[in-house]
């Protein structure tokens, strides 16, 4: 290009000057926000400027790589970035640490490894789906299989690239693993699996086609659409929020945001379904209800056990694999895969690695990462599977269920944000390495808090925190606050820490 050196970055690459402040957590019945710009999520080719470089977040639907493409991550956070690669709740993947200049040189790396299929859609590439769909015993459908084919819609569409970049689609197999956390819209696959299937709201065991729920936002509806027909109706509903965002005036990024009077249904969204030859059925009561988290999305039996909200049959319940426990997963034929996490969501490029190397000999080539700051490697042996977890054991990750740090999460905090009033990571490293991952009075952590997340967050923007309820511990000027936070609720302070133990946080600068 006329005018740029080889260091620098093409003009479709962009620096951020400064991230504006994310959206406080805000109770349910608040007014939502007016928004007059675009949001400024950084992306892959947009980079976002930190206290330490340059930041890249990559989008990776579904949080699917090959080992090339992993190979290709770790060249670039060890040649441009500061050596470590951090996961985030989305499951995606972001380098830090990068120096000025250094866009273009990023940009082809990712081109080449087929990171960024279309540029002008890398930022709403916003996939998250079931990371042990299609792995465990008993997983119901392999919804990756729709990632990829709503991914290649989501490119090939010209109105999708006004999506914003937190705009978010969510695929569940049916285990109800991501469909609580926070889809703008969410598919969830009923049974019958991923295939061709009826609308008539029967139940169908796995095997014999399927179909699945759309869901929108918060509304409590749902649509039942057939399996091949899912990822079309993702993309659809999606085209009507921008519908509802521009006739609202609100500048909306989510659905969540409409103002009253414009919000998204699941019944405006069937007639757009329909319009474009997609057939679809409402849902309503306890079925539709169950989208939003429960582990047996259909067929719940009531009271009696015997049917469920539809009048079918019921089918026993399954006991799903955790999806957010680390661990050896059982599949089928005596496959096996690996569930390990990030300590804090970050990982050294040595680890990343490993990692990389375990997939690539001794599993299926692939690494899929998750929301909850891990990484899934699929397609080892019954005979590899234990000796290769300890290996990654003894390299600093998360292999254990039962380990202090599993739950325990924290923001980037200084010195890498300048926004942040302490160094959050090093005062939960401290924290969990004395047996008191939530602050407060020595001694057992109440049951409560033992069984919800724990984020640590450095100001009152709580990047990256976790969806539902969790335990907020947030620095002030006079030190750690302990609340814990319901979903759509404001944080409400918990008794028993109350008094904050470490030290006065400096002022942010």
């Amino acid at each position: 290009m006329a005018g740029s050196g080889p260091d620098e970055p093409p003009a479709s690459v962009g620096m951020l000057a400064a991230m504006p402040p994310s959206p406080s957590i805000r109770p349910q019945g608040a007014e939502p926000p007016i928004r007059d710009r675009g949001d400024a999520c950084p992306g892959a080719l947009r980079l976002h400027s930190a206290a330490d470089g340059h930041l890249a977040r990559v989008r990776l639907p579904a949080g699917d790589l090959t080992v090339r493409q992993a190979e290709v991550l770790a060249d670039a956070a060890d040649r441009l970035g500061d050596g470590h690669l951090s996961l985030t709740s989305r499951g995606n993947a972001e380098l830090r640490g990068l120096a000025d200049g250094c866009g273009g040189r990023l940009a082809a790396l990712l081109r080449d490894a087929g990171l960024l299929p279309s540029e002008r859609h890398e930022r709403v590439r916003n996939i998250l789906a079931s990371p042990l769909a299609g792995l465990d015993r008993h997983t119901p459908s392999d919804v990756r299989l729709w990632a990829r084919e709503l991914d290649g819609l989501l490119c090939a569409s010209e109105s999708a690239t006004a999506l914003s970049g937190r705009f978010l689609f969510v695929l569940d197999d049916g285990r109800g693993d991501v469909a609580a956390l926070g889809g703008d819209v969410s598919l969830v696959a009923e049974r019958g699996g991923a295939g061709s299937g009826d609308l008539s709201g029967a139940w169908r065991p796995a095997g014999a086609g399927g179909t699945a729920l759309l869901r929108v936002g918060d509304d409590p509806a749902a649509l039942r659409i057939a399996g091949p027909d899912a990822p079309r109706a993702a993309l659809t509903a999606a085209e009507a929020f921008l519908t509802a965002a521009e006739a609202s005036g609100s500048g909306a990024w989510r659905v969540r945001e409409l103002p009253d009077g414009h919000g998204l249904t699941a019944r405006a969204v069937a007639e757009r379904l329909r319009a474009a030859g997609i057939g679809c059925a409402e849902v309503a009561g306890e079925v539709a209800a169950e989208v939003a988290g429960a582990r047996e999305v259909t067929g719940t039996p009531d009271a009696t056990g015997t049917t469920d909200a539809t009048g079918a049959p019921a089918p026993a319940s399954v006991p799903y694999a955790d999806s957010s426990a680390p661990g050896v997963i059982e599949g089928t034929d005596g496959a096996r895969a690996l569930s390990v996490l990030a300590p804090l969501g970050r990982l050294s490029v040595a680890q990343w690695r490993l990692l990389t190397a375990v997939a690539a000999e001794d599993g299926a080539g692939a690494l899929r990462l998750t929301p909850w700051r891990g990484v899934v490697i699929p397609g080892l042996s019954a005979d590899t599977a234990a000796p290769r977890l300890r290996e990654l054991s003894a390299a600093g990750l998360i292999t254990d269920p039962d380990s202090p740090w599993h739950r325990v999460g924290a923001c980037t905090g200084r010195p890498g944000c300048a926004k942040s009033r302490t160094d959050v990571r090093a005062d939960a490293t401290a924290a969990v390495t004395a047996g008191t991952p939530v602050p407060g009075e020595p001694g057992p952590q109440p049951a409560t808090l033992r069984r919800l997340p724990v984020y640590w967050s450095g100001c009152e923007r709580r990047c990256g925190h976790p969806h539902g309820a969790w335990v907020d511990v947030l620095a002030t000027a006079e030190g750690y606050r302990v609340s814990v936070v319901q979903p759509q609720s404001a944080p409400v302070p918990h008794p028993a820490p109350a008094a904050p133990s470490a030290a006065p946080c400096p002022a942010t600068s």
